[in-house]
């Protein structure tokens, strides 16, 4: 049994350590227009120390959503376009041999930032994808007989282009199982796209302003680790996660021929770690069901298999979800 901490005093600390976000988002509400979804997916991967993948069509501000990022919080960006004749050390480095001094010097590739954009993954081989994979997780590049380890805070996210799949490489499920967060992005509204042009046409382009120091955003996930999180609320996300292995059992006969395969244990971590960072958000020091509810399509829609038969009547991952967070009592 897990000890109740003191709610109203664990709030108001959490509410003085989440102060920073608003001054995040209001520096990116500068550039950003709509969007708030990437936004949000953005943080909470950077504050789970977790990293996103997005999918949308070209030109949905992805690129402009992490370099910002990175520019509000004083922190490293590089940018990899990925292509299919990219090579794992284009990416994570390699060691050049120095003819003067007769020696190996190691010459680090632009994995080696804190946010490291990888643009269109999908267009490069395996053997490149497993290369920035590896060091997603492990948080380390081997080179040759030594490993450095990545600077902290250190967040990737790859993008994916829905729509020409002539020619690229598909993330096999194990690989995109490692991201915390798949995030699917759609056009914005008209007024937000007014504002976009109103913007763009102007010569004078807002500049974004260092406002968080990465030092900030390390002690806030500690501070994250100490959000109050019910016995009620764990079992909710076990239910949800169960349910896609297992609908049958909870009540959903309809989803046992869509679903070949649910969401496997680092999917439940993920929604708990998604759910308080939520919560971080909205400077709340405990989890609530809508918590978990607004995160889930996020963290699951990247983890559950479909059937021919789901393909077939163009049932999406995201149905799935939403018909078992519909049957699903809500604690």
């Amino acid at each position: 049994m897990q000890t109740t901490p003191d709610i109203i005093a664990l709030n108001e600390s959490i509410k003085n350590e989440s102060a920073f976000i608003t001054l995040i988002q209001n520096e990116l509400s500068k550039v950003i227009i709509g969007q708030q979804g990437m936004v949000e997916g953005l943080l909470i991967g950077l504050l789970a120390d977790g990293h996103v993948l997005l999918e949308g069509v070209p030109g949905l501000a992805k690129t402009l959503a992490i370099n910002s990022l990175s520019q509000t919080i004083g922190a490293s960006f590089s940018r990899v376009q990925f292509t299919p004749d990219l090579l794992p050390s284009d990416i994570i480095g390699t060691q050049i041999y120095n003819m003067s001094e007769h020696l190996f010097e190691t010459k680090k590739g632009p994995v080696f930032s804190n946010f490291v954009l990888a643009d269109e993954i999908n267009r490069a081989p395996a053997k490149v994808q497993s290369a920035l994979l590896e060091a997603m997780q492990e948080r380390q590049v081997t080179l040759g007989d030594k490993s450095y380890p990545l600077p902290k805070p250190f967040l990737v996210m790859a993008t994916q282009n829905p729509v020409e799949q002539e020619g690229t490489y598909p993330l096999p499920e194990a690989q995109m199982d490692r991201f915390l967060l798949k995030i699917t992005l759609t056009y914005p509204e008209r007024e937000d796209e007014r504002t976009i042009l109103r913007n763009q046409l102007r010569s004078n382009m807002e500049s974004l302003n260092s406002v968080v120091s990465t030092e900030q955003i390390l002690k806030a996930r500690t501070a994250i680790d100490s959000i109050y999180m019910d016995e009620k609320i764990e079992s909710y996300i076990l239910d949800i996660v169960f349910a896609t292995r297992f609908p049958k059992e909870f009540a959903i006969p309809s989803l046992s021929n869509k679903i070949s395969f649910g969401a496997s244990p680092r999917g439940s971590i993920a929604l708990a770690k998604a759910a308080k960072c939520h919560a971080f958000l909205r400077h709340r020091g405990f989890v609530i069901p809508e918590d978990v509810r607004s995160v889930a399509p996020s963290v699951l829609r990247h983890r559950i298999g479909l059937t021919y038969e789901a393909e077939a009547e163009e049932i999406t991952q995201d149905d799935i979800v939403t018909e078992v967070l519909n049957t699903l009592m809500v604690p």
